[in-house]
């Protein structure tokens, strides 16, 4: 029945994505891109530190709203909690369980979520592999993987990888990694990739089987 839900949900959400309007270059479409995202830092209050700062502690204060920009790929991260556990190791290939919510910077509106009910037993599962420092990963099942019919992770959603743990709740207080990202289309999904479409993530990390 999972599976039935999964693929409805898939069909009804790729019915719904809507192309680009013909007219537009992929520079007015990059251009809107970097409005929407400034107008959504701008919005939620957001305060952006350089790597540079980050680096320094690897700590963005929430009580402040920080968020890190990398330069070099666009991608804007907040880290809410490290997590329990330990980071995935030089050579290690782990399985890793996130839930997650994919908002719509363009149209400000939720696109896509496996934290429903329904789902609480499916969460999206990837194999994640550190090859001297670079991850990269692979959807084995989930939601990504049904509704954007591919395996492919956003590249987005490896670089928190370095700087946050993955592991099991084991103790009383142990909480699972959690962040929140600003990905750019070049960082995202094949449909944002091919609609230039910036998406806002809430994500969570936890060590699979």
């Amino acid at each position: 029945m999972k599976k039935i839900a999964l693929g409805c949900l898939a069909a009804i959400i790729l019915s719904s994505m809507v192309a680009c309007h013909d007219s537009e270059t992929y520079a007015d479409q990059k251009k809107r891109e970097r409005t929407a995202i400034r107008a959504f830092i701008e919005e939620q209050g957001i305060n952006v530190i350089s790597e540079k700062e980050f680096l320094k502690d690897t700590i963005t204060n929430v009580s402040k709203n920080e968020f890190v920009l990398f330069e070099n790929t666009g991608v804007y991260m907040q880290i809410v909690r490290k997590g329990c556990g330990e980071k995935i190791k030089q050579g290690e290939t782990a399985n890793v369980l996130c839930r997650f919510n994919e908002y719509n910077l363009l149209t400000d509106s939720l696109f896509l979520t496996n934290n429903i009910l329904a789902y609480s037993s499916y969460p999206d599962k990837m194999a994640v592999t550190n090859t001297l420092g670079t991850f990269t990963a692979t959807f084995v099942s989930g939601t990504m993987m049904t509704a954007y019919s591919t395996t492919s992770v956003p590249a987005g959603w490896l670089i928190p990888l370095s700087y946050v743990n993955v592991g099991r709740m084991i103790e009383e207080n142990d909480e699972l990694a959690k962040v929140n990202l600003i990905v750019p289309h070049s960082q995202g999904t094949s449909y944002a990739l091919s609609n230039v479409q910036p998406c806002f993530y809430e994500l969570t990390y936890q060590r699979g089987l």
